[in-house]
């Protein structure tokens, strides 16, 4: 029998009793402490450091801990084994702050030219006076609610659940014989088709009172939620929070790692469901409504976040072949899916196309306008994965690579998300190589954002603090390029100056890992083209998708050689596309039928599978690239 043990963390009220060989991260879980493990728990990251000040513990790794705090008692939270009695200090955490969007900050969207939820919509309302029963007519209740509908309706058909049909009798009796009935028909409504009751409600609604419906967009680091009055169309509130799977791994895979260890899958699950359900009540809150009053939500987001969503297993994505369980996922009620709207209510989950390309991209396709025109475009999303379309109304062609969090802020010494402290953009002086920096929410800084690594990237080679290959000049007279324990670093600002107390630094490990991020991503759009016959240059348009993309300075991403060399013109950056999909089916079942036929549309090319993307990813491991004739616009600058 195992020896209970006893573990006090500092920061939970009181102690927790667990079997001795617990991973302290489990005792965490089960004092309700929220330790981040941004690699999964795969010891990688040293993120999930927390003090060991009385007691015995084996530690299985210490990665990233010096033997100096090793010492002091620190230890892996992820890879330490309780032993004994303990007490436990956790240092503070980057803690996932919320954002909710307002203003400017929310996805803009606007309702189609011509909107008619009569038409367009999968939801309608059937208001029913309907004769009460009586010796001389007994008809059933059900029967005598189906006759109105159809008669109301023109359908062909109607269904109803044993869960919306035990509640009929008391709906009936207590509205007087006069109730509402919420309709859902998966392709509209259509003289003879088919629909299903999926609410009744007592008394009559008016016809213009609000129908709702919700737009999420899951992606590996933030959750968006957007309310939609379905009658008119137009949003009703907002609100967007960080994925609460973050604190069980930054990227995809070490969230299918995380998945496949006993309960994790659960877990995670739980978390997402946690954060979707929570936005869900501040936008409702927002729109004078509740949660429970949404009929239909339509999800969108990759492969992996829907598998998680859904407790599916996830494992097979990221081994060969590269398969999902399922691209496209059959229409679920929402008590199935873990939703707290309308439990009868319906969940579209978008349908992706394969492992690493997903519905967030389908449906960024569609609300693009990319399936609709005849220009040759390039669509990317870049985020911890970066994913990317080529093509036109005729043909589309997609890959995806991983870049890994880097341009998030994870996997950088300093790195950060885009939050309150984060430095968001960096200039050096040419001569003096002095850096400048702007701080977001002002104040003091606590490390680099994603498009503060870009533009500190793309200045250091400008300035040549670093050359090509990523390395420093020691040469030059300046103390902020030096020798650290990570060797070559570049200081953006020195410890006097941040919110941390210590310096924030650019190391040569850092350049490295954003070097392979940018040259995975243009690897990807090179095998793209080479695929099709269709050099870079040929591009007219590049429509770039997700939030990371509202920050990107073109010009330093295009002196980094993470975007191609082209005029400015032929960017555009159109901000949260997956959400404004899910938003456009949400309002329209024929847009839901153009984002499958957009999925079913497209070749997806395997790139670990293709020795193109190996050697154009070697080519591209170098700033901006080993070919200078790419990007003439950086070749002046960096002779000059």
């Amino acid at each position: 029998m195992a020896t209970i043990c006893s573990v006090k963390f500092d920061i939970a009220e009181e102690s927790v009793e667990v079997p001795a060989g617990t991973l302290l991260t489990t005792a965490a879980e089960k004092a309700g402490i929220e330790i981040n493990q941004p690699c999964g728990g795969q010891g990688r990251c040293g993120q999930c450091a927390v003090q060991v000040t009385a007691g015995k513990v084996r530690r299985r790794s210490t990665m990233r801990l010096s033997q100096e705090i090793v010492e002091q008692g620190f230890a892996l939270a992820c890879q330490t084994i309780v032993e004994g009695d303990l007490t436990v200090i956790v240092p503070p955490q980057e803690m996932i702050q919320q954002h909710l969007t307002t203003g400017q900050s929310a996805t803009d969207v606007s309702v189609p030219e011509g909107y008619d939820p009569h038409r367009d919509q999968t939801l309608s309302r059937v208001p029913m006076r309907l004769k009460p029963p009586s010796m001389e007519d007994q008809t059933s209740d059900w029967d005598r609610v189906q006759t109105t509908i159809l008669g109301e309706t023109g359908l062909g058909e109607v269904e109803i659940s044993l869960e919306v049909l035990q509640k009929l009798p008391v709906v009936l009796r207590e509205g007087k014989w006069q109730a509402t009935a919420v309709l859902y028909a998966p392709d509209g409504f259509q003289t003879d088709g088919r629909a299903e009751v999926i609410d009744m409600l007592p008394g009559l609604m008016a016809d213009d009172a609000p129908l709702w419906g919700a737009a999420v967009d899951i992606g590996t680091t933030t959750v968006k939620v957007m309310l939609v009055d379905l009658m008119s169309g137009e949003p009703k509130g907002q609100a967007s929070e960080y994925n609460a799977q973050i604190a069980r791994g930054e990227d995809v895979i070490s969230r299918i790692i995380f998945a496949s260890k006993g309960t994790g899958d659960q877990t995670l699950r739980e978390l997402v469901l946690k954060t979707i359900n929570e936005l869900l009540r501040l936008a409702s809150k927002r729109g004078k409504t509740r949660p429970e009053k949404i009929y239909h939500t339509v999800i969108s987001g990759n492969s992996t976040m829907i598998h998680l969503l859904l407790q599916v297993p996830p494992s097979s994505i990221r081994l060969a072949p590269y398969i999902t369980v399922a691209n496209h996922i059959p229409v679920l009620r929402a008590r199935e899916a873990g939703l707290n709207t309308c439990p009868t209510g319906k969940v579209t989950c978008l349908p992706g196309v394969a492992s690493y390309v997903g519905s967030d991209i389908t449906a960024g396709v569609l609300s693009s306008g990319m399936s609709e025109t005849d220009k040759v475009t390039l669509f990317l999303d870049v985020g911890t994965n970066g994913e990317m379309v080529l093509g036109s109304r005729e043909w589309l062609v997609t890959c995806a690579c991983s870049a890994g969090p880097a341009f998030e802020g994870a996997g950088v010494l300093h790195g950060m998300r885009a939050t309150t402290g984060a430095i968001d953009e960096v200039w050096i002086n040419t001569d003096t190589w002095e850096a400048s920096w702007r701080v977001i929410g002002g104040g003091k800084p606590k490390g680099l954002c994603g498009s503060a690594l870009i533009s500190l990237l793309a200045e250091m080679l400008m300035t040549g603090v670093i050359n090509k290959s990523g390395r420093f000049d020691f040469t030059k007279d300046t103390n902020r390029i030096r020798k650290g324990s990570h060797g070559g670093e570049y200081v953006v600002s020195w410890a006097e100056e941040t919110e941390i107390g210590e310096d924030i630094i650019l190391t040569e490990v850092d350049i490295d890992n954003l070097m392979r991020a940018k040259a995975a991503i243009f690897a990807g759009f090179t095998v793209l083209g080479d695929s099709v016959g269709i050099p870079l240059e040929s591009v007219e348009q590049v429509l770039i998708g997700g939030g990371f993309g509202q920050y990107i300075n073109v010009e330093k991403a295009v002196q980094i050689g993470l975007l191609p060399d082209m005029p400015w013109e032929r960017f555009q950056f159109l901000g949260n596309t997956s959400l404004k999909g899910a938003y456009l089916a949400l309002l329209d079942h024929k847009n839901k039928a153009e984002i499958s036929e957009i999925a079913s549309k497209m070749t997806y090319i395997e790139l670990s599978a293709d020795n193109r993307f190996f050697d154009a990813f070697t080519s591209a491991m170098f700033l901006p690239h080993t070919d200078l004739s790419l990007f003439p616009s950086v070749e002046i600058k960096v002779d000059k």
